[in-house]
């Protein structure tokens, strides 16, 4: 037996959780959060309820798909599922760090997208944060959370993409008003264009002051080393 193969299988195939609560008329919420790595902007989180058996084939993560993809994916949600929306700003993010904003505004997106809907999803998932709603009103609800969620969920994947579109069109219009950093462009993220603009122009009440202290990370080394973190973890 090739014990590699084996070490390498899925956990579960992909929408496992979906397809369980479907087929007992219910349903699950996916959350996930776009903009944790930037040096500007806020941090936005989405949570979204897929009607049952009622998939996209473009829920997937919104990193691989392109623009087009993602405003289309975004239309069909947006018609079709109940889904929230939770925004933190550069100072809260300052105040209570990058890990606890983020927790934050994945609970406001919950609250919402469970309000909008009236139903009480089955269980919540979320890609790798370790989310706690013990303190609402939905403490009974379960929460798994794994890696890589946009790949196991089509809920996940769904969040992403609204989290994606609507934080994407907010440093767009952000960008006008900030004219030299490129927010349109970059979305705030480390790029070099954007610590060149830094170091010229100076930040922005925009800018997260406490990510300002190594501009020289790049988004990507930021996503790796929370990478790291996040392997250590497994399901709730």
């Amino acid at each position: 037996m090739d014990t590699k193969k084996l070490r390498r299988k899925p956990l579960f195939k992909k929408n496992f959780y979906e397809d369980a609560a479907w087929q007992n008329s219910r349903t699950v919420c996916g959350i996930d959060e776009v903009g944790r790595g930037c040096l500007a902007g806020p941090l936005v989180t989405a949570a979204v309820i897929l009607p049952p058996f009622k998939k996209h084939r473009l829920l997937l993560d919104s990193k691989i798909l392109t623009v087009n993809e993602r405003e289309q994916a975004y239309r069909w949600i947006m018609r079709h599922c109940s889904y929230g929306i939770g925004i933190v700003s550069s100072q809260i993010i300052d105040t209570h760090n990058i890990w606890q904003a983020t927790l934050l505004a994945m609970k406001k997106a919950v609250i919402h997208a469970i309000a909008r809907s009236g139903d009480m999803p089955s269980a919540l998932l979320v890609d790798a944060m370790p989310l706690s709603v013990h303190d609402t009103g939905y403490a009974s609800i379960p929460v798994y959370h794994f890696i890589k969620g946009e790949s196991k969920s089509s809920s996940i994947a769904a969040a992403s993409i609204v989290a994606k579109v609507t934080r994407d069109r907010l440093m767009g219009e952000l960008d006008p008003l900030f004219p030299g950093y490129g927010f349109s462009e970059h979305k705030g993220y480390a790029t070099q264009k954007h610590k060149e603009a830094v170091a010229t122009l100076g930040s922005t009440i925009i800018h997260r002051v406490s990510f300002l202290g190594n501009t020289r990370a790049s988004a990507m080394e930021l996503e790796h080393l929370e990478q790291k973190h996040y392997e250590q973890q497994s399901l709730c």
